[in-house]
C-alpha cells in the first residue's frame, strides 16, 4: 500500500516545483520567449470583449455600416496576429517540455548506473522503470506547459479584475464574493489529489513490475504452468490502480463541479443584477455583454488556476519520487585523489579483510590471502559461506567495512573505479546477453575490437563454429538475454567477450555448472584458453573443475577455514575433505586422478 502523505504547504509544493522549473534552466530563452507570445495572445483575449462592447453601443445604436466594417476588419487583423502568437507560444513550450522530459530521462539512467548493487538488490526492477518512464512524463507538464497556463490564467484574471472594476465596480464585487471558498476549496482538494497521484504512481509501478518479473521469467512461468496465476496478479494490481485512479478522478470531479457551480451562480446574479442596471439605464447592453465576458474569463481563469494547482499536485507526487531517485547517493565512488590503476600483472591482495550486508550479519570476517600474478585460486565451500561476496568484492562492486583488497599494491579504494574494473572480465553461471546480435554481444568486451578481433575471440571461446552456423551468422539475434541460444552457447559467448577483454584478473562464478557434459567439455576448453597467464579465481560447487587450481581456499561462515592444493587437502581431515567425500565415490581414485 502506498504509504499516507502528510500535509504539504503551498511553500513546500512552490520549493518542488523550483526545482522542477530548474530542469528548463538552461533552455531560458525559447521558455521566455514562448511565455512572451503567451501574454501577447492573452492580451488579445482581453480586447475582444470591449470590442463586442463598443459594437453594440456604437454601431447598432447608431446604425454605421462604415465603422462596422473597420471593426470588423480590426478584429480579424486581431485573430490573425492573435493566432501567430499562439503558435510560437505552443512550439516553443512543447519543445522545451519535450528537450526536459528527455534530459532528465538521461540523467535519471545516468544516475541509476550510478549506483550500487546493494541499491538494485532493494528495488525491483519494474519499479525503476516505472519511475524512469511514467513518472518523468508525469512531471512534463508542470515544467513548461503548466507555467505558460498558469501565467496565461493569471494574466487574464488580472485583466478581467481590472477591466470589470472600470465597467461597474458593484458588479465586481459578486464575483470577488466567490473568490474565498474557491481559495480555501482549492488547497483543502488540492492536498488530497496529491496524496491520490503518489498512490497512483505507486500503483503503476507496482503493476510494470509484476509485467516486468513474469515476462522476463516466461519460462518458469510455462514450466510450471502459472500463465493463469500471473494474469491473476497483473489484474490484481492493475484493478489497484484502477481504484486509485477512480478516487482521483473523483475528488477532481467534485472539485471541478463544486467550483463551476460557484462561479455560475455568480454568472446568474450578475446576468440578473446587471439586467436591472441596464433597465435603470445604469448600464449600457454593451457594457453588461462585456462584462459578462470579463466575468467568464474570471471564472474560467480562476477554474484553470485550480486545475493547474491540481496538476501541480500531481506532478508533486510523481516527482517526489524522481528527486528521491536522484537525492540517492551513489554507495561506490572515487575518491577526490583517485588514481587511474596502470595496467596490472595481477597480483591480489586480500588484508584482514571483513564485511556485512547488514548491520547483524557479517559476510567475509578477517580474509586474508594473496594471489600471485597469473595463479588461479578456486573458492569453495557451503552456500552462505561468502565466496561470491568475496569475489564482487575485487571489482569493488560493494565498499568493504575493515581491512584492504590491493590489485598489484594500490588499494582498489584509492583508484578510479572504471580503471579498476577495465581489467577485470567476469564469467558467471547465470550469462546475460543482451537482445542484439552475437557481434554485438561479443563486442560488448571492447567496444572498439575489429571484426577479425570479435571472429578470433569467438573461434577461443570454441564459438566459432555454432555462430557460422546459425542463419545469420554473427548478425543472428540472440532474442532477450540470449533465450535463442543453449546454455553452452550463452557461456562461449561471455567467454569470447571476456577473452576480447583482455583482463589482467578473471572471475569464473560457476561458470560450468548447468551445462551437459558435450557442452562442459567445450566451455572448459575455452575457459583454459581465457585462464592463460591471467588471475583466475573460480567459484565452482562441482570439485571435479577445481582440482588443479594453484591454490583453493575453503570458506565456511565467512572464514577461511582451509586454504592448499587439492592434493595437500585432500589428505587432511577437514571441510574440503568432507565436500570430496560427497561429490566422489573413492576418495581414492580422486587422489590418482590428480597425479
Amino acid at each position: 500500500m502506498a504509504k499516507q502523505e502528510k500535509p504539504v504547504s503551498p511553500s513546500v509544493l512552490w520549493q518542488v516545483w523550483k526545482r522542477i522549473l530548474g530542469f528548463s534552466k538552461p533552455y531560458w530563452v525559447r521558455l521566455i520567449a514562448g511565455l512572451i507570445l503567451t501574454g501577447l495572445a492573452t492580451g488579445v483575449w482581453l480586447s475582444i470583449p470591449l470590442g463586442i462592447r463598443a459594437l453594440l453601443d456604437s454601431v447598432f445604436e447608431k446604425a454605421d455600416r462604415q465603422l462596422l466594417n473597420r471593426m470588423a476588419l480590426g478584429m480579424l487583423g486581431l485573430f490573425v496576429f492573435q493566432s501567430l502568437v499562439s503558435f510560437g507560444s505552443h512550439f516553443w513550450i512543447d519543445w522545451v517540455g519535450s528537450r526536459v522530459v528527455t534530459d532528465l530521462r538521461q540523467r535519471v539512467y545516468a544516475h541509476l548506473h550510478r549506483l550500487g548493487l546493494r541499491f538494485f538488490a532493494d528495488h525491483r526492477l519494474g519499479e525503476l522503470t516505472s519511475r524512469l518512464t511514467n513518472d518523468v512524463g508525469a512531471i512534463r507538464s508542470a515544467a513548461t506547459t503548466d507555467l505558460a497556463q498558469l501565467l496565461m490564467q493569471i494574466f487574464s484574471l488580472i485583466g478581467s479584475v481590472a477591466l470589470m472594476v472600470v465597467l461597474n465596480w458593484r458588479l465586481s464585487l459578486v464575483v470577488f464574493g466567490v473568490v474565498p471558498p474557491v481559495a480555501i476549496g482549492t488547497r483543502y482538494f488540492g492536498q488530497k489529489i496529491r496524496e491520490i497521484s503518489r498512490s497512483v504512481q505507486d500503483r503503476l509501478a507496482d503493476t510494470t513490475s509484476v509485467a516486468e518479473e513474469a515476462l522476463s521469467a516466461i519460462r518458469v512461468v510455462k514450466a510450471f504452468s502459472r500463465e493463469k496465476y500471473e494474469v491473476q496478479r497483473y489484474y490484481d494490481e492493475t484493478e489497484e490502480l484502477f481504484q486509485a485512479n477512480r478516487h482521483r478522478a473523483l475528488i477532481t470531479a467534485i472539485f471541478s463541479s463544486c467550483i463551476g457551480f460557484l462561479f455560475l451562480l455568480a454568472l446568474v446574479i450578475i446576468f440578473w443584477y446587471g439586467g436591472n442596471e441596464v433597465l435603470e439605464g445604469r448600464l449600457t447592453a454593451g457594457d453588461l455583454v462585456a462584462f459578462l465576458i470579463y466575468a467568464f474569463n474570471i471564472t474560467r481563469s480562476v477554474w484553470g488556476v485550480s486545475r493547474l494547482y491540481t496538476s501541480l499536485n500531481s506532478a508533486v507526487g510523481a516527482s517526489e519520487r524522481i528527486f528521491e531517485l536522484l537525492d540517492t547517493a551513489p554507495e561506490i565512488e572515487d575518491a577526490k585523489d583517485a588514481v587511474v590503476l596502470p595496467r596490472v600483472e595481477g597480483r591480489v591482495t586480500f588484508q584482514d579483510v571483513s564485511f556485512q550486508y547488514e548491520a547483524d550479519r557479517r559476510v567475509l570476517q578477517a580474509v586474508s590471502f594473496e594471489a600471485a600474478p597469473g595463479e588461479t585460486v578456486a573458492l569453495v565451500g557451503p552456500s552462505g559461506a561468502g565466496k561470491t561476496t568475496l569475489m564482487h568484492l575485487i571489482p569493488r562492486f560493494y565498499d568493504i567495512d575493515f581491512g584492504q583488497i590491493q590489485v598489484d599494491g594500490y588499494d582498489v579504494r584509492t583508484v578510479q573505479v572504471p580503471s579498476l574494473r577495465e581489467q577485470i572480465a567476469l564469467v558467471a553461471q547465470d550469462v546475460h546477453l543482451f537482445g542484439t546480435s552475437v557481434r554485438e554481444n561479443i563486442r560488448y568486451g571492447r567496444l572498439d575490437a575489429t571484426e577479425e578481433e570479435i571472429e578470433s575471440a569467438a573461434r577461443a571461446a570454441n564459438a566459432h563454429g555454432f555462430i557460422q552456423d546459425l542463419a545469420q551468422g554473427y548478425d543472428s539475434l540472440v532474442g532477450e538475454r540470449g533465450v535463442k541460444l543453449s546454455g553452452g552457447q550463452r557461456q562461449r559467448i561471455a567467454i569470447a567477450r571476456a577473452l576480447l577483454r583482455n583482463a589482467r584478473i578473471l572471475l569464473l562464478d560457476e561458470a560450468t555448472s548447468s551445462l551437459d557434459s558435450e557442452s562442459e567439455v567445450l566451455v572448459q576448453q575455452a575457459l583454459e584458453r581465457l585462464m592463460e597467464g591471467r588471475t583466475t579465481f573460480i567459484i565452482a560447487h562441482r570439485l571435479s573443475t577445481v582440482q588443479h587450481a594453484n591454490r583453493i581456499l575453503v570458506l565456511d561462515g565467512g572464514k577461511i577455514v582451509q586454504s592448499g592444493t587439492h592434493q595437500a587437502l585432500i589428505e587432511q581431515d577437514g571441510m574440503y575433505r568432507r565436500l570430496c567425500a560427497l561429490q566422489f565415490r573413492d576418495l581414492d581414485e580422486v587422489r590418482v586422478s590428480d597425479s
